[in-house]
């Protein structure tokens, strides 16, 4: 698809909000979830030749936003292991913060990496089940039981 800067911008504005709540919930900190839509942003607008259709901007674009916070997902766990081994070797006088509150958040972050993706797909992107099958390769009513099981586990997390 042929798009200049701005028929892109009017693309982008109607997806927004929609990447940004969704980043928020996958990076759990404000400066991250920027961090991972500018770079997603940069990156659909980038490759926006290999877009084939207007329609599929939404799921398009949150698909390269999922690669990004798994990317960075991926660099923060490198990076927290680097701490750790640093704090445990006297590297390193801070400690970490261990007395975090048990919430939302950190019930989302106790999920797989997949059901994270399904859960956050489907309540901050508003993709239905269908959708989010054709994005990971997987049956609607697969996608519908990992949610299932996903949202339970997060209810037995924060009934606790």
């Amino acid at each position: 698809m042929k798009c200049d800067a701005e028929g892109f911008a009017a693309l982008y504005s109607t997806v927004y909000t929609d990447m940004y709540r969704f980043a928020l919930c996958m990076m759990k900190s404000s400066h991250d979830a920027e961090d991972a839509v500018s770079e997603a942003v940069i990156q659909a607008y980038e490759h926006i030749g290999s877009l084939r259709s207007e329609e599929s901007f939404k799921s398009w674009i949150f698909t390269i936003l999922a690669n990004t916070c798994r990317k960075k997902w991926r660099q923060q766990e490198r990076d927290q292991k680097k701490a750790e081994l640093s704090f445990f070797s006297g590297e390193d006088e801070s400690a970490p913060d261990w007395d975090q509150a048990v919430d939302v958040r950190n019930a989302f972050a106790i999920l797989a990496e997949e059901e994270q993706l399904i859960v956050g797909l489907s309540v901050f992107g508003g993709y239905t089940s269908g959708e989010i099958g054709e994005l990971l390769e997987k049956s609607p009513s697969t996608v519908r039981s990992k949610m299932s099981r996903a949202l339970a586990k997060m209810s037995l997390i924060l009934k606790e």
